[in-house]
This record gives structure tokens, sequence and C-alpha cells, in this order.
């Protein structure tokens, strides 16, 4: 448990780490859905519900959204609704603050007659409240507090409603998938689509590589996760899974801070000001509230699609697995103009819990090397280092345009941002959108969150033996050696 933050994110890690257990020992996992649930509540006591037959019934739903495949299109976000507790709390409630008006206004708006006057004070029926908020904001006095679940609170695209039984539900058309609500939720009843299953299937079915090469790219939040260990032993630890090769997504985000800075430089007098495109959940918000800004999104892919494009130039037949902090990323891959560059998914959370199912103790794992990315790349896992990045690249490449980056720390920050951008007051030309606190470190499926992993971002990214992003990007300029060569290059296991 001193490995994770939460009883709710211990039992996530408990679920994937049965599942992978399960599927590696060759059981059909649609068969032990039973005796996973009873192995991780043996009882005789329940942990944290009413009986141990609710917690069963729970992490039963728990599995099954694990080994199910989603529908085309389906949101990765999903709600379990046998552990949405109603979160019991009466979200209006009537303080003293209550003066007894003539006007009833509060009476008057509510559209299920829940409000009635007692002696000259409003009081709430909470049995027939349906949480609407009107009276709440048409009391003069204030006096009608309003008590937040802390999914609502947590969503900064208010994609969360509650219905009429006081469940929650999402509203795919508002959910920007960035999974805020996951982490949030005490009860842990909304959780990301886990691919625990389909990456070891993956892995199981390239016959050890020789069918085809299944590589990992790794976000570099990664330098603020497994702090147990060396991040070179946490690289090895991944290879010993199954993997042929781990490579760093920080080299797509080299790749993209060139093309973004050079893209700037072109458009910026066109555009007046433009946003980076790394952040999924940033792009989609834009996409789903501001669609007349989309002009504005950069139109460079994100470092994830950048790095796997590159892999697949070198080895077309290969497949390549994400691991990284995001939600968001699960549905990126999804997208029409994407599919087919990265196959899979996993987070951080995942990545644990398959190293504890196959014994693997990464502080034993010997050191494997990881030093393609320059400092400038791997800073895009935290707040701010994207348009560091790309006003380095800016510098280093000879462009020397005026960059004025506007930051935004979260959805909360994207939102007013983009909403001072939409009336033309934007103070500043870059936007960099990160839908996460604190950036990528700070993803919903991160095993640690806060201010603190920065400081590891900063130490890892001063590893690099790349000054920069244009010296880091520079082997994709070698046009005239061979694949192999290049492939060999790409992994550091020859001279630049």
């Amino acid at each position: 448990m001193s490995k994770f933050e939460s009883n709710v994110q211990y039992t996530k890690y408990l679920v994937n780490r049965e599942i992978a257990k399960r599927f590696l020992a060759g059981e059909n996992l649609n068969e032990v859905i039973e005796d996973i649930a009873e192995t991780i509540i043996p009882g005789p006591k329940p942990i944290t519900r009413c009986c141990i037959y609710k917690e069963r019934h729970i992490i039963g739903d728990r599995v099954k959204i694990a080994i199910e495949p989603l529908k085309e299109g389906e949101n990765v976000i999903r709600i379990i609704r046998s552990a949405c507790d109603e979160c019991p709390v009466d979200r209006f409630v009537v303080t003293e603050a209550c003066r007894g008006c003539l006007a009833h206004k509060c009476h008057e708006v509510c559209p299920r007659n829940a409000i009635t006057i007692v002696n000259h004070r409003a009081y709430i029926n909470q049995e027939l409240c349906i949480e609407c908020g009107r009276c709440h904001d048409v009391c003069p006095f204030g006096a009608i507090s309003d008590v937040l679940r802390p999914c609502l609170c947590s969503c900064g695209a208010k994609a969360i409603v509650i219905d009429e039984d006081k469940k929650a539900y999402i509203d795919d058309e508002k959910c920007t998938h960035c999974g805020a609500c996951v982490y949030n939720c005490p009860f842990g009843a909304i959780v990301d689509k886990s691919y625990v299953v389909e990456m070891l299937d993956l892995i199981k079915k390239s016959e050890n590589n020789s069918k085809y090469k299944v590589y990992a790219i790794v976000a570099p939040a990664i330098s603020s996760q497994f702090t147990e260990a060396k991040i070179e032993q946490v690289i090895n630890g991944i290879e010993k899974i199954g993997f042929f090769h781990v490579v760093e997504v920080a080299l797509g985000a080299d790749i993209v801070s060139c093309h973004e800075a050079k893209e700037f430089a072109e458009t910026i007098e066109e555009r007046k000001w433009m946003t980076t495109s790394c952040c999924p959940a940033f792009v989609k918000y834009i996409e789903k509230n501001y669609p007349d800004l989309m002009s504005h999104v950069s139109g460079t892919v994100s470092p994830m699609i950048a790095i796997a494009r590159t892999i697949r130039n070198l080895e077309p037949n290969c497949k390549i697995v994400f691991i990284g902090p995001c939600t968001a990323k699960k549905m990126e891959i999804n997208e029409e103009d994407l599919k087919g560059d990265v196959d899979l998914v996993i987070t951080f959370e995942e990545l644990r819990a398959v190293f504890d199912a196959m014994e693997i103790d990464l502080t034993k794992c010997e050191e494997t090397s990881l030093d393609n990315a320059s400092y400038y790349g791997r800073l895009f896992a935290r707040s701010g280092g994207v348009s560091e990045a790309v006003k380095q690249a800016n510098i280093n490449l000879g462009i020397n345009a005026d960059i004025q980056p506007v930051k935004c720390n979260g959805l909360d920050e994207v939102v007013k941002t983009l909403k001072i951008a939409s009336f033309g007051r934007l103070n500043g030309n870059l936007i960099e959108g990160m839908a996460c606190k604190c950036g990528c470190i700070g993803g919903a499926a991160s095993i640690s969150h806060g201010p603190k992993d920065m400081s590891e971002v900063d130490k890892y990214g001063k590893l690099s033996k790349e000054e920069n992003s244009v010296q880091a990007t520079r082997i994709f300029d070698l046009d005239n050696i061979d694949l192999e060569r290049k492939y060999k290059i790409l992994q550091n296991k020859e001279e630049k």
C-alpha cells in the first residue's frame, strides 16, 4: 500500500495485478471473475462497504470493464454504477442565513416542488430535490449552500451529470477524457478502461518478438514515478515484460518542438496566436467548446504520434505500446487520422501492476541506458516545459520569432484562457495547454502526483547527452544511410 496515494488507487492496482497474473497463467478471465473478487476481498469483514458481497460485486464490475473490449467510439472513462454510492451529501441545503423573506423565490422556481416554507423558513425535501440549483441562483441572501461532489468539482469540462437516481454519468459530448474525475472520485466509482490484457496478449503473440517486434514508447513523466529505482532500472524492467526495445517519447517531443517552432514562425502573422497540440484533452476541449478556434491549434501531431511514426518508418510491421500517465491517450490513438500509429496505451498504474504480477523487482534490475532525447524534450512532462522547448527550438533553428507564451496549468486555467482568447484579449501569442495540474506528471493515471515531481523531471532532463531539441533530432536528417544504421543511431548503439 505504501506505493500508492489512496485505497482507491490500490484497489485498481490489485485488480490489474490479479488479471495479469491470471492471464499469464493461461486462465480464462471470463470464468474467474468471481474468484478474482474473492481473492481481493477475502472477508469475513468488509473493508469499506456495508458487506463483502457488495465489495465483491464492485470488484467483479471492475474486472469486466478491464477485460471486455470497448465498442467503436466508446468512452474509455467509465462509471461503475454499483460503486457510485450517491455521495451521501445533500448538495443544496438551506442555511441559517435564510431570512424567511416574503418573495419565496426559491419555492417559486423549484421545478419539483421540493421546497416548502415552514415558520417563515425554507426547507428542501432531499427526496424530491434533483439538484438543478435554481433555488441557489435566485436566493437574494445566498442562504442556500452548494456542496459539490468531488467528481463535479474536478471536471473542468462540466461533463459529469447527476441523474434522477442521484448517480453520476458522463456526458460524452463534453468529456475530454482527461481522467480528473477518475483520480478524484473517493469511492473509485469512475475508472479508465485497462489495457493490461491486450498488452500482454500482444507481446505473447509476437513469440518473443520473432513474428513482429513490440516497442514500448515511454512518456518522460516516468521520471517522477517508480522512485524506488533508477530510471535505467525501470527501463530494463519494461524490457523484461517482453518488449523488444524501449524508446523515449521525449524524442518525439524534440521533433514536435522543432515543428511547432517552424509552424509558429510561418503562420503567426495570419493566426495572431497559436496553441500547442501535445495534450489530447486540451485539444479535445477546444474542439468541443470552441470549434471556431481550432484553426489556432498547432497542426503538429503529439510527441507520442511523432515518435511512433518515426519507429514505423524504420520498422513497418512492428507493434507499439505507449506507456504514460494519461487516460486521454487511450482515446487519442483511435482518432480517425491517427489510427494505426500506436496499437495500445497503458498507464503507469497498469505498468506497476504488471511488474508485480511478473515479480519484476526494479531495484534488482540491471541498468539500461535511455539517453536519446534532449533536456528540453524531457521537459514536456511538466507544466511550462512545452513552451520552453518551443522557444529553445526557435532560437537553435535560427528563426528568432517573438514567442510570448501563455501557460495553462490544468483545465481550469485552459477554460479561462480560451475565453479570453475568444474575445481577442489574449496577452501572448502561444498558448501552452495542459489539462492536468502540473502537466503530464499530474496525469490521472500517475502513481504519484504533485509539484514535488517537477524537480524529478528537471533532474531527469539534466541527465541528457543532447543539449537541445535540434541536436537530438539531427539523426532524422541522415537520409543517405541505410535503415539498420539509422535504427541503431535511434537506440544510441553507435556514435552519432
